[in-house]
Parts: structure tokens; C-alpha cells; sequence
């Protein structure tokens, strides 16, 4: 059995960790409310424009539709959302695997890049064949999350556009984490590009709408626009999902350091009286010893 003072020192040492995952948690708490707000916010607006441009692609012929140009699938670019920081349990592992598990199942005979924003992901696959090396990717991505705003993701939304109008990659994917509630956050792989037209469902009728002055008049507005718009609302559903799952971890971790104290203390209260108990033992023996 261990010592008193190294059980005393286990104790502090959990009680200072308890401390820091509380306040941690509190901290992801304070965050998750304004990120949470953010994305419930921007959901409706993002589900409408998507249902319009789905209906903007499908009403133009190939010559006009570039974001919707259906090519043989040789390159693909999959655009992994992470986050800067860990302690989140297993929030970036599970993007991770999703991106390496549609790289093998999916595209394994294309040839794959992954345009990585959050720093956990750049680590991961910089170190990976998929990196990206050159100069014409957008760069300091993993900056986004320090000041999360539309006007900083447009930028980049353009230039992967870009790349898909110049035929530099076939289709290009994004794998996040979406923001369901606290607890529980949903690993998504979303097509961003080529854009996908409405399903002919015999249940579900495509919505008909009347476009002024003309489809094609409005199309290089619309378009760029809600791309950009999917992007920031992936961003924001990964940054408030990430915010949830870092509470939930400092939670559990919290509990589990409450847990570990309470068995610390009950191993330092059995050695306190194993140690008393030999010292009686050794009181007693030296008395009668002497009285023999």
C-alpha cells in the first residue's frame, strides 16, 4: 500500500485537475451559447438558399450551369472541418476517420487531396500523401475559428470554387461535425461541389419558382452565394459542436476526478489507520517487554 504523503500529494494532484476541468467546462458552456445561437440562427436561411440554387442548377443547361458540371471524377478535393484545440473527447478522430474512410471506400481509385481547416486536422494529414503542396490553395485557414465571420469565409469559398470552374479538382466534399445538441454532434459528408439538382421524388414536388428578370441574369449571384453561405453554416455547425463536445468532456473528466478522489481518500483514511494500528501494536509490545 502506498505511503500517507503520496496518496496526500495523488489528492492534491487531482483536486488541482478537477479545478481546471470545471472551469474549462464553464468556459466551453459560455462559448457554446453564443455558437449555438449563431448556427440556429443561420440554418433556416442556408436550408432555403440551398433549395433555391438546387432549382437554379436544375433549370440551366451545362453550358451555363459551371458550378453544376458533371466530369468524370479524377480528382477530388475533401475539405476537412476540425478544430484548433483537443480536449474534446473524440470530436476530431471521428472527422478524421470519416475523411480516410471516404478516401478508401469512395475515391480510392481518384486521386485525393484534403484542404484541412483547424489545426488538428493539418497536423494529421500534413503528414499524409493527401497534403496539399503549391501555392494556388487558400492558406492560414486554421485562423477562421479566431474571428468567425462571413466576410472571412467568403474569400475562401471563392477560390475553391475556383479550382472546381478551371477543372483543377472533379468534385470536392466536406466532412464536419454537426451540431445536434450538447452531447451529441453528427459526422457529416456533404457534397459541395459539383452543385446536386432536386431529386425527382413522386412524394415530394421541386418547388417551381419565377426568377426576374431571368434565370441566367441572376445565377452568377445566387450561386457563388449560397456556396459560400453552405461553407460558413458548416463552419459554425463545427465550431459549435466542438464547444459541446469539449463541455461534455470537461464534464465527464470532472466527475471522473470526483470519483478518483473519493477512492484516494478512502485508501488514505485505510493506510492512516493501518499506520496508527502499528504503532499501538509497537507501544504495547515495547510495554510489556518492559514489564517482563
Amino acid at each position: 500500500m502506498a505511503n500517507l504523503k503520496e496518496v496526500r500529494n495523488r489528492i492534491t494532484s487531482v483536486s488541482s485537475t478537477q479545478q481546471i476541468t470545471s472551469a474549462m467546462k464553464m468556459v466551453s458552456a459560455a462559448k457554446l451559447r453564443r455558437a449555438q445561437d449563431a448556427i440556429v440562427q443561420m440554418r433556416p436561411y442556408a436550408g432555403k438558399l440551398k433549395e433555391i440554387l438546387e432549382n437554379l442548377s436544375a433549370g440551366l443547361d451545362s453550358s451555363d450551369g459551371i458550378y453544376s458540371k458533371q466530369r468524370e471524377v479524377k480528382n477530388v478535393l475533401i475539405i476537412v472541418i476540425t478544430s484548433n484545440r483537443g480536449l474534446c473527447g473524440g470530436f476530431n478522430a471521428n472527422v478524421i476517420k470519416a475523411a480516410n474512410r471516404l478516401m478508401k471506400e469512395q475515391y480510392s481509385g481518384c486521386k485525393v487531396s484534403v484542404l484541412a481547416i483547424g489545426k488538428k486536422g493539418t497536423d494529421f494529414f500534413k503528414k499524409t500523401e493527401h497534403g496539399i503542396v503549391g501555392t494556388d490553395m487558400p492558406r492560414g485557414l486554421n485562423e477562421l475559428f479566431e474571428d468567425l465571420s462571413y466576410a472571412n469565409v467568403a474569400p475562401v469559398a471563392e477560390k475553391i470554387m475556383s479550382l472546381f470552374v478551371d477543372a483543377q479538382f472533379d468534385k470536392i466534399e466536406m466532412v464536419y461535425n454537426q451540431f445536434k445538441n450538447a452531447a451529441v454532434q453528427i459526422t457529416t459528408v456533404e457534397q459541395f461541389l459539383p452543385v446536386q439538382t432536386p431529386k425527382s421524388d413522386k412524394k415530394s414536388k421541386t418547388t417551381d419558382y419565377i426568377f426576374e428578370p431571368n434565370i441566367e441574369y441572376i445565377v452568377a449571384d445566387i450561386i457563388p452565394r449560397s456556396l459560400k453561405t453552405q461553407l460558413f453554416k458548416a463552419l459554425l455547425d463545427s465550431h459549435a459542436a466542438e464547444h459541446g463536445a469539449r463541455m461534455t468532456s470537461m464534464h465527464k473528466a470532472t466527475d471522473n476526478a470526483g470519483a478518483l478522489i473519493k477512492e484516494l481518500k478512502l485508501m488514505y483514511n485505510k493506510a492512516r489507520q493501518a499506520a496508527i494500528t502499528n504503532e499501538i501494536l509497537e507501544i504495547v509490545g515495547g510495554a510489556e517487554a518492559l514489564n517482563g
